[in-house]
């Protein structure tokens, strides 16, 4: 079967679905694994740290561990797309996924450091260094792999439900977490309960793996190995040479949504609550609401990519992000009445992360293409994720209206980067969307793979 082209009545087949919902699950496990960290810090700072040193440091040791994730995460995404370019997207992918789970169930059975000693937060950062680097493997890995099955003129679908799958991970975390604090008294909490949704995450991780096992190599990819062309360069020695402009442009897109993602759905809950003194209960609730209504957006996002194109739903997406963002600190502080209403539209909003996947899939050739969308999406996910609740926890001490002024000019410089050419630019990939099964060659209206592109 020919790859669909614009216009084409192709939909996705009952096939196509059952691939993407294996892979999204995935994506939801991954994400819940590397977000639930986050929920039992304060826990987890009294067990693997000792009880003689002050309050401050054991947070902020818990939080050099938490964080320790991010910088391992642009290393092993780039390191799993390498392999990924070369000896197939299917390893790779079921790599990434054990990666994570094996990892995280180990966390739920850890000793504290009353039982070991300084061994417990050793062996507690090298876990967080290996889940760091294996969520730098899902999403990239996930988007080239599903729009690698799917027709041309659907990748953007298919890819927002991916996303979709990885933004539900963080709504199962979040409830995950309240459920524990909700059923057991703090005491249990510390003894023993923190580490259920540990294993829980670990024990599903390790299920969905078996589920991932009998998805099957890509047909863009079968299609590189039946016609090898020897390559001149490594993946990311070739982007460099010649596609530095598209990596540039992508990282900056990539800036964009990692500092409004962690500005609205990660620090917006608590700048609510300590600003504006709004109940947590309500808080939480929004929150909650917030990603069910991103989920839906990526979906939206994704479908909208396919029929309009990037510019249009990108630059609209940012404004719209921006605005809502600016009434959920503006209306809801005054008005909490119409706080529920302000989240539901902001995390819609932010949906249009969604689109991200077809714009980095369409942007390289299938020779470097897990390469150039991990180097692109991880680097800057990794240095913002630090740096972005600095500079907003700043600027909110001098405005409390700051943090949705920063989320409002990165918005602006979304806005610049989605105009540019390299941004709308289809020409390198996905190719066969839908190679034939009876082994036919490449789609004529791909370009020929070729790894120095």
């Amino acid at each position: 079967m020919h790859a669909s082209k614009f216009g084409s009545t192709h939909s996705l087949r009952y096939s196509d679905y059952k691939a993407i919902a294996f892979v999204a699950l995935g994506g939801t496990l991954e994400f819940y694994d590397f977000v639930i960290f986050v929920f039992f810090i304060e826990t987890v700072g009294k067990l693997f740290f000792p009880a003689t040193i002050s309050d401050w440091l054991r947070q902020l040791q818990s939080f050099g561990i938490f964080a320790a994730g991010y910088l391992t995460r642009p290393l092993g995404g780039v390191a799993i797309a390498h392999f990924g370019d070369l000896v197939g997207r299917r390893r790779t992918f079921l790599f990434s996924l054990s990666l994570m789970a094996l990892p995280t169930l180990a966390i739920g059975l850890l000793p504290t450091y009353d039982q070991i000693g300084l061994f417990a937060p050793v062996m507690l950062l090298v876990l967080r260094l290996m889940q760091g680097a294996a969520v730098g493997g899902e999403m990239p890995g996930a988007w080239v792999f599903v729009a690698e099955h799917v027709p041309s003129i659907r990748v953007g679908r298919a890819c927002g439900i991916v996303g979709a799958g990885a933004c539900a991970g963080l709504l199962f975390g979040s409830v995950a977490a309240w459920a524990v604090h909700r059923c057991l008294p703090p005491e249990e909490v510390l003894r023993y309960g923190w580490r259920l949704p540990f294993l829980l995450g670990g024990m599903l991780g390790v299920a969905t793996l078996h589920q991932r096992r009998k998805l099957h190599e890509t047909p863009v990819f079968e299609a590189l190995q039946r016609n090898p062309t020897p390559p001149r360069d490594a993946p990311l020695t070739a982007l460099a040479r010649h596609r530095p402009g598209h990596v540039l442009l992508l990282m900056s897109l990539s800036a964009v949504v990692a500092t409004t993602f962690v500005v609205v759905m990660m620090m917006t809950p608590a700048l609510l609550q300590k600003q504006y003194s709004l109940p947590a209960a309500d808080i939480f609730a929004a929150h909650c609401a917030a990603i069910l209504a991103l989920v839906v957006g990526c979906v939206a996002a994704g479908s909208l990519i396919d029929r309009v194109g990037a510019r249009p739903t990108l630059t609209w997406g940012f404004l719209l992000i921006a605005a809502s963002n600016y009434g959920l600190n503006v209306v809801a502080a005054h008005h909490p009445a119409w706080l529920l209403a302000l989240y539901l539209l902001t995390g819609f909003a932010l949906g249009t992360v969604g689109a991200m996947g077809a714009v980095f899939i369409r942007a390289f050739p299938p020779s470097v293409r897990c390469t150039g969308v991990s180097f692109s999406y991880n680097l800057p996910y990794a240095l913002l994720g630090g740096v972005t609740p600095i500079a907003a926890s700043f600027l909110s001490t001098l405005t409390p209206l700051g943090p949705a002024h920063y989320v409002a000019a990165a918005c602006a410089f979304g806005v610049l980067v989605a105009q540019t050419a390299a941004i709308n630019d289809k020409s390198a990939g996905p190719r066969p969307a839908r190679a034939s099964h009876s082994g036919n060659q490449p789609d004529h209206d791909s370009p020929h793979p070729s790894p120095r592109t």
